[in-house]
């Protein structure tokens, strides 16, 4: 968007920009999210910026009014594969607060010095400052959803000390912590710091079919889901967490709801950057839709479905494992070989919502779980081959990779191949522009929502249209979970979207 489409957009508070760029106004020296109810600045007095943290470098502070910082993410992370939004993924998972900015630049295979002056060019802000920006702005979320302790809360938002904490309060919002806390319409009830319930901000429509995705895959001691509940174990950094999505269709602002139940709380930052990429709450789907009802083939289902997420992955490794091993089954039987490998460990945790499980690691993947598996010899050969390498460091991936830097690492394993590497990429870079042309179910998709086949669509005249669905870049990933949906409504039965083109040998 160049300076009049945004300034065009503030000027109808247009909420879909909401987090997607930020308005700065010299006369005020405060900066506001586009839909800021305020007098809309004369131009000559704004600028525009592509993070709060570059809004907190040049000297500006939040609106008090607007809360710009209370809003969803934006999607240009997951759009941009370049230097930048690999950064900023990690940025948001918590790398700074663990590595320090060398683990960052180390991460991206640059030198600190370089990640900073790239990152100032292209975000106008480093990446201390970025990571000052997304701590500042999981405090924010803490004191007005919480009633944990300032100091907890200090802790939890990734700060070195509670004096930081509330210098940098001060700073970015011009209130202190017990200000901001004092902000919050609905004062929560006391509770005990590992068991918090914070709302999800989203954009809206959203569509909570994603809660079907994941419940009929999930794992019993591991996951548990229904149309409109997902709940699951996870490992991060510091420790295991629990945590309970919630979505209510019938309540004054549809919320999604997220209840932690047990979680260190160095870990916070994490978990709920990664929650927020499992349910791709970042998304801008006005957009999506538009560019997808454009084409003929997709017009009806997507305004059958607005708002449809793709659904990302809590921890890329154990995305990987599962992608593996649903390959050439049914979606029951990918489930079932799952909660077989997932009996190598036994019980973990502390049962709670009836979890009480955590995934295979890697190691106990290579050790001894892949003899709990059935099928064909070289499938587990290939899996514990995978499994290998990544418990002992050859093979390293995560949300900081590009799409050309994943197929590197990820085409060499047997058994993997370009559709792996895609579905993987879609799920765990949340890359919205993969088209995966040569899945059996994407191809069932086609020839059910074939142009003239749906009520109220034309037919497109022949030739026309590209068989990758190239028209709708760079939203072809989500062309792909309407494929999928509509292949599934269309079979009794519905098989793991794939057939893998490369035979493991």
């Amino acid at each position: 968007m160049d300076f009049w489409q945004r300034y065009r957009a503030i000027d109808a508070r247009d909420t879909r920009f909401d987090g997607q760029f930020y308005t700065a106004v010299r006369t005020t020296g405060i900066y506001c999210r586009p839909s800021c109810p305020a007098r809309t600045p004369k131009a000559a007095n704004v600028t525009f910026y592509e993070t709060s943290a570059a809004a907190h470098e040049a000297g500006y502070r939040a609106c008090k009014r607007c809360l710009p910082e209370a809003v969803p993410g934006t999607p240009a992370w997951n759009v941009r594969q370049d230097l930048a939004g690999r950064a900023m993924r990690l940025i948001n998972d918590g790398v700074i607060n663990r590595e320090g900015v060398e683990g960052l630049a180390a991460r991206l295979g640059y030198s600190a010095r370089q990640l900073n002056r790239i990152l100032g060019q292209e975000l106008g802000a480093g990446p201390l400052s970025l990571a000052r920006a997304s701590r500042a702005q999981t405090a924010r979320t803490l004191l007005v959803s919480t009633s944990m302790k300032l100091a907890d809360i200090a802790f939890a938002s990734g700060f070195s000390s509670v004096r930081q904490f509330n210098d940098t309060m001060v700073e970015v919002f011009a209130m202190t912590p017990t200000a901001l806390r004092a902000t919050a319409r609905h004062h929560p009830a006391a509770a005990a710091a590992t068991a918090l319930t914070l709302s999800l901000p989203y954009r809206e429509p959203f569509d909570p079919a994603i809660f079907s995705f994941l419940a009929v895959r999930a794992i019993p001691g591991i996951e548990a889901g229904t149309p409109t509940s997902y709940a699951r174990t996870l490992r991060l950094p510091h420790g295991e967490a629990r945590f309970h999505v919630t979505y209510d269709d019938g309540a004054p602002g549809r919320p999604l709801t997220l209840a932690i139940g047990a979680v260190d709380l160095r870990d916070l930052p994490a978990l709920l950057s990664r929650v927020r990429r499992l349910f791709d709450l970042d998304a801008d789907p006005v957009a999506i839709d538009t560019a997808l009802a454009a084409d003929p083939r997709l017009a009806a289902a997507a305004a059958r479905a607005p708002g449809m997420r793709m659904p990302g992955a809590v921890d890329p490794q154990e995305l990987l494992v599962r992608a593996m091993i649903g390959q050439q089954v049914t979606v029951a039987a990918a489930r079932t070989a799952l909660t077989q490998l997932s009996a190598v460990g036994g019980p973990s945790l502390v049962p709670g919502d009836g979890l009480d499980r955590l995934f295979p690691s890697p190691a106990e993947i290579a050790e001894s779980g892949y003899s709990l598996l059935r099928g064909p010899q070289r499938r587990i050969d290939a899996l514990r081959s995978a499994a290998s390498a990544l418990a002992g460091g050859e093979l390293d991936f995560g949300y900081g990779d590009d799409l050309p830097g994943l197929e590197a690492k990820l085409l060499p394993l047997p058994g993997v191949g370009p559709w792996t590497v895609g579905y993987v990429a879609m799920r765990v870079l949340g890359a919205p522009d993969v088209f995966l042309a040569n899945d059996a179910a994407v191809r069932n998709g086609i020839r059910a929502l074939e142009p003239g086949t749906a009520p109220g669509t034309d037919p497109a005249p022949a030739g026309t249209l590209s068989p990758d669905f190239r028209e709708v870049s760079p939203w072809r990933s989500y062309a792909t979970m309407h494929l999928w949906r509509a292949a599934g409504s269309s079979k009794p039965v519905s098989r793991e979207p794939h057939i893998p083109e490369k035979v493991m040998p």
